[in-house]
């Protein structure tokens, strides 16, 4: 890009909000899996404003600079970074626009721009006395732009929903630098087409989400959770569906975890250790959450498992350190399966009552591909959504093994298209998975997501090379 082009942008944002040294871009081109790093871009801009932000993509369509996004750069597909050297794009930082603007309790409902951290807007609900559910490990971290930009799922869907279920409205920059005004406190609302749900979990391929019209809930005033210990798959769906009824369907969140997934864990991260006397082949993590403050789910949780005949050892935890306890395991497994070497992750979704056949075939087709593969499978059952990641063989390099991902993938893949899933559960596509996309989406849906992203951004300056195939 040159100079006249760098000038132009600092006149419109200001020279301390265009970085556009190496040092200075550094920190917004290190994607967090470390899959899609080193990727320079002409600058980095960071607007402090939805108008900064509208004047800042104007300015990018008069100077033929492509635009990506990005939130807290917490991805795991590449959607928020460069898919290669460009001297044609910039990244568009979302990180100054972090105020909470609106806070009503009484319609439970929180209106905030999109570089507020998740875990501000949790700690703001709780000052509230109100919950906002959506929760997953990298909270602290991650922006609530981001969340909707991917439709963010974690740890409460089940009870709560995806990121999608929780926004009411949006403010939206468009391609041209217009902004729709979308922000709404409504849950009733049929005047029109459903703009909203276009943008959320388009990867800020179709426009930039500069603040969203958030659902709060009540405050949790009681919680119970539990760990089970099962011999497969089938008794985890089965002891899932027993408990959900027989706790008046007070399930918030219901993990899995495989003997192997809690093993990375219990081996390699600090402070995890087994729960249960004896190991089993799959965990159960079950939390129960109510805001009546009169009501013992605890109790509630125990007679559910002593009359379920597929639970076999488990403990309901009697204190919250305890349940801190059990959280760990499963919050800890994806850094802790860094310290078994390399990993293929598998971000996939099925119907919850195909999990033990998808298991079983997936399980058979790697296994029979990749000799001594580590099966890593863990999620949240709740949903259906299961990280099927894969360890490197003892025996194997690193190099060696990363270098067959595209094909443990698509084989991975081809399994979940034939139960009926989604080879994209809550991380999204990015630049990881266009072509699965092409490969494996009906040609209607592909054309009909084309003539969208045309329409909106006729150009293809909007974060171009994600999600939509070329």
């Amino acid at each position: 890009m040159t100079d006249k082009a760098i000038t132009a942008l600092q006149k419109t944002l200001g020279a301390d909000n265009v970085l556009s040294t190496p040092e200075a871009m550094a920190p917004y081109l290190q994607e967090r899996r470390g899959r899609f790093t080193g990727h320079r871009v002409a600058a980095v801009l960071t607007p402090g404003s939805t108008a900064e932000v509208a004047a800042a993509v104007q300015q990018c369509g008069t100077l033929q600079l492509n635009v990506i996004p990005q939130g807290g750069n917490t991805g795991l597909c590449g959607g928020a970074a460069a898919l290669s050297d460009d001297p044609h794009s910039v990244i568009v930082s979302l990180e100054r626009l972090n105020k909470i603007r609106v806070l009503d309790a009484e319609n439970f409902t929180l209106t905030a721009e999109a570089g507020c951290r998740l875990s501000a807007l949790q700690d703001a609900a709780a000052a509230a006395d109100r919950l906002f559910p959506l929760s997953y490990a990298a909270e602290r971290d991650c922006q609530i732009g981001g969340n909707l930009a991917t439709n963010a799922g974690g740890m409460n869907v089940l009870h709560y929903g995806n990121a999608r279920e929780l926004a009411l409205g949006l403010e939206v920059v468009l391609a041209d630098g217009q902004i729709w005004h979308g922000l709404t406190g409504l849950r009733k609302d049929n005047s029109g087409y459903d703009l909203r749900d276009l943008f959320i979990g388009s990867e800020g391929t179709l426009g930039i989400i500069t603040a969203a019209t958030l659902k709060l809930f009540p405050a949790l005033r009681c919680q119970a959770t539990a760990i089970i210990g099962l011999a497969d798959m089938a008794d985890a769906v089965r002891l899932f569906a027993h408990l959900r009824q027989a706790s008046g369907d007070t399930i918030t969140s219901a993990e899995v975890m495989s003997r192997q997934a809690l093993g990375f864990a219990v081996d390699y991260a600090p402070d995890c250790h087994d729960p249960l006397p004896a190991p089993h082949a799959w965990y159960l993590l079950i939390e129960l959450g109510s805001s009546a403050a009169a009501v013992d789910l605890s109790k509630r949780l125990e007679r559910a498992l002593a009359v379920a005949s597929d639970a076999g050892d488990y403990r309901v935890a009697r204190s919250a350190d305890e349940a801190a306890d059990f959280w760990r395991l499963r919050n800890s497994i994806p850094g802790a399966q860094k310290g078994a070497g390399a990993s293929i992750k598998n971000d996939i979704s099925v119907p919850i009552s195909t999990l033990p056949a998808f298991i079983e075939a997936a399980s058979a087709a790697i296994e029979d591909r990749c000799e001594g593969v580590r099966l890593c499978p863990f999620g949240h059952i709740g949903d259906g959504n299961l990280h099927f990641n894969l360890s490197q063989p003892e025996n194997m390099s690193a190099e060696t093994f990363l270098a067959r991902w595209e094909e443990l993938a698509g084989v991975v893949n081809d399994i979940v298209m034939r139960h009926q899933g989604s080879f994209a559960a809550e991380h999204g596509v990015g630049q990881l998975k266009p072509d699965e996309v092409s490969r494996l989406k009906d040609s209607v849906e592909l054309s009909l997501m084309r003539a969208i992203k045309t329409a909106l951004d006729p150009e293809g300056r909007l974060n171009p090379g994600k999600v939509i195939p070329p």
